[in-house]
């Protein structure tokens, strides 16, 4: 495929997931796995319309993309940019939860210096971009010095790189740390930066009164919420629940995000059903990281794990909670492997998960759901009149062939200009891995 260099163009005989169009292409009818076959024009970088696919187009460059599939720029909500690509040097053997904080601990400890942070984490910008995501959320381990210079490398990136991608960073520090000095220092160093507050919650018998101080300090300073919650099998832990209660009796209403929420999928259905109407009461947006809790949960030696680590996905979805999926780790101690690639996220999900049969709308689960979640333009996730045409083109033509190969030839689209970005390669970060 050749995108001209012409400004304007039409990009004909495209497949796109129904629920992604807006303005103009919604009502299209629809095939069995919910994909309209459309044709885009393009002005000066902007989609000026959206129709149903016909030979009668204006005199002006066309290309017939034989019903291959367009989806918007990818939105990666939930991710750890500044522990990436640390696996060669800090591996964990085990695979274990455990593990995987004391091989990440003790690498801070030694070999986390602002250049090495700062090169790890835009080699994982570069890797998004290429492959078609626009906005991204890191969350970054936040205590002592270390925090300081993971926050500092992440507002340095988020200028350096604002013209190709929006970039947003999460405070991650137990909850406890805000009943101390210091977590107050960290929140006002946040609202200071514009960046959002989180943190991990536990089961203790304090864990409601350290959601107090956090809603406190969240409130007094308009900060929205992004927590890590029940990341276990454990049945007894119902942080979830608890912080829903919180988020409504602090009127926090549709300013916090919970990612992970594993336990909820061994919870009696008692539980369950309590927890997600909370949840949606509360309009608390939910993440899942399937891949990386997949390849932790119920990981022990010799034994087959059982079960597959994710939230109820579907159940959260048909009480209409924003349910969205995302990276999480890469290629570090808590996950070995990944590549910043929404795509195989998306694949991935859809495998774990069980997202097909039919696909319905969890299209929207890796691009509109987190964008709305991370409050980005409207534009963001979406196919829309006069929206900047921000887009990906796989080659595939039908969901079966998307998530049947990697899509590595896939062309990503910035403002109708083809982007000429390659994921960069791994021997960019030997000096920073394989140290004597």
């Amino acid at each position: 495929m050749i995108i001209p260099e012409s400004s304007n163009y039409w990009l004909k005989n495209a497949h796109i997931p129904a629920c992604l169009l807006e303005n103009g292409g919604e009502n299209l009818s629809q095939t069995r796995e919910g994909l309209s076959q459309v044709d885009l024009k393009i002005v000066q970088g902007k989609i000026q319309k959206i129709t149903p696919s016909n030979d009668n187009l204006e005199d002006i460059p066309t290309i017939d993309l034989e019903k291959k599939i367009i989806f918007p720029c990818f939105v990666d909500v939930h991710t750890h940019l500044d522990k990436g690509h640390i696996w060669e040097r800090s591996p964990n053997l085990t695979g274990t939860f455990e593990n995987a904080l004391t091989a990440v601990t003790n690498d801070s400890q030694i070999k986390r210096k602002p250049d090495d942070v700062y090169r790890r984490f835009e080699f994982a910008l570069k890797c998004s971009y290429a492959h078609g995501t626009m906005a991204i959320r890191t969350h970054l381990d936040s205590s002592g010095e270390q925090g300081k210079i993971n926050l500092q490398v992440a507002q340095e990136l988020k200028k350096e790189w604002s013209d190709r991608l929006t970039l947003q960073a999460v405070c991650l520090v137990p909850l406890d740390y805000y009943q101390r000095p210091e977590g107050l220092v960290l929140a006002d160093r946040l609202a200071e930066a514009g960046q959002i507050l989180g943190g991990v919650a536990y089961m203790s018998p304090h864990l409601e009164e350290e959601l107090q101080t956090v809603f406190k300090i969240a409130k007094e300073r308009d900060m929205k919420l992004d927590l890590h919650v029940d990341e276990n099998g454990d049945p007894n832990s119902r942080c979830l629940q608890k912080i829903a209660q919180a988020t409504l009796d602090n009127d926090y209403i549709n300013k916090v995000i919970c990612g992970h929420c594993c336990s909820l999928a061994v919870q009696s259905q008692d539980v369950v059903k309590r927890t997600i109407e909370l949840v949606k009461a509360a309009q608390i947006g939910i993440v899942s990281l399937p891949m990386c809790n997949l390849y932790l949960q119920d990981r022990q030696a010799g034994v087959t794990p059982f079960w597959r680590g994710i939230t109820r996905v579907h159940e959260l979805k048909a009480e209409n909670i924003s349910v969205c999926f995302a990276s999480d780790n890469c290629r570090d101690p808590f996950y070995g492997f990944g590549d910043h690639d929404m795509l195989e996220v998306f694949r991935e999900s859809v495998r774990i998960a069980h997202l097909d049969t039919p696909y319905a709308d969890w299209s929207k689960s890796f691009t509109s759901n987190p964008a709305q979640l991370m409050g980005l333009p409207k534009s963001y996730g979406k196919i829309a009149l006069n929206s900047s045409a921000n887009l990906i083109i796989f080659r595939a033509r039908y969901f079966s062939e998307l998530f049947s190969r990697p899509q590595a030839d896939r062309l990503v689209l910035r403002e109708g200009k083809r982007i000429k970005a390659v994921v960069p390669e791994y021997s960019e970060l030997d000096d920073l891995i394989f140290l004597n």
